[in-house]
């Protein structure tokens, strides 16, 4: 581990008992909530100008084309659940991936365009991440964060950071690796479902890229649905929330081969936000 690296640890974990410090334990008021949304609003902020001084954030580039039709139809459907504008960039990574941060937006890694089969599995992995927006998951995971050191606290302290900093602070150390439990994991997927259907995407397509997982060398599978190795559990979970809804789900067919192809142009050009 580099020393920018230790160094972002450090800050970490410093940033994360500090911010335990700061919630407190007790129920908050109305005003109290609309507050901490605001805060979200700026640890995304946080990050997105993380990203953009990486020079990770693609500005244009025909990916977009692809992206955009159903990054539009699940922000129809989930915007009045999360009280910010839900926003989808494409990032360069080399990994399949996609995350999301508080504040509303919606990362989606170039190759995880390249990755999918078919327009209903990248359907599902985005409203798999919209759906841990709009259950505050991000910011929950970075609050539990605990067994920290006193020199890490102080650290942190340092910095004389405002609460909304010190967890944009922590998520941009954790964003590939956010390492959701189970049941986060899974309350995503049937909340994800749930918007796909209201879409009219079929919901199906999470459960086939669970199963595609299974035939795809680990290294290749997108990190944010690889956490938990699983996958039959999140699919049998999925699959009885489809048969307890039938008003919702029976129109939706299982079969693979029912899923409307999807593919982008090979190579597409990116220009970068700077």
């Amino acid at each position: 581990m580099d020393a920018y690296k230790r160094l972002r640890v450090l800050i970490f974990r410093g940033a994360a008992l500090v911010a335990l410090a700061l919630l407190g334990g007790s129920r908050a008021p109305s005003i109290a909530e609309e507050q901490n949304q605001d805060e979200e609003l700026q640890m995304g902020q946080e990050v997105f100008n993380e990203l953009k001084a990486k020079g990770e954030i693609i500005e244009s580039s025909p990916l977009y084309d692809q992206l955009r039709p159903i990054a539009d139809a699940i922000t129809r459907v989930a915007q009045p659940r999360y009280n910010h504008p839900f926003k989808f960039y494409l990032v360069h990574e080399t990994q399949p991936n996609a995350f999301a941060t508080p504040g509303g937006n919606v990362y989606v890694v170039d190759s995880l365009l390249y990755f999918v089969k078919n327009k209903e599995q990248l359907a599902g992995t985005l409203c798999h991440e919209v759906s841990h927006t709009i259950h505050h998951d991000t910011v929950t995971l970075i609050e539990k964060q605990k067994k920290l050191e006193k020199r890490e606290v102080g650290a942190a302290v340092l910095l004389g950071p405002t609460r909304a900093h010190i967890l944009a602070i922590a998520l941009i150390g954790k964003l590939h690796s956010l390492g959701y439990s189970r049941d986060v994991e899974s309350r995503a997927d049937l909340t994800g479902s749930d918007v796909c259907a209201a879409t009219g995407s079929n919901p199906w397509g999470l459960v086939w890229l669970f199963q595609d997982f299974k035939n795809t060398p680990s290294g290749q599978i997108p990190q944010l649905l690889s956490d938990h190795p699983d996958d039959q559990h999140r699919i049998d979970a999925l699959e009885q929330h489809f048969s307890k809804n039938p008003s919702i789900f029976g129109k939706f067919s299982s079969d693979p081969k029912s899923a409307k192809p999807f593919s982008v142009p090979k190579d597409a050009p990116e220009v970068f936000l700077h």
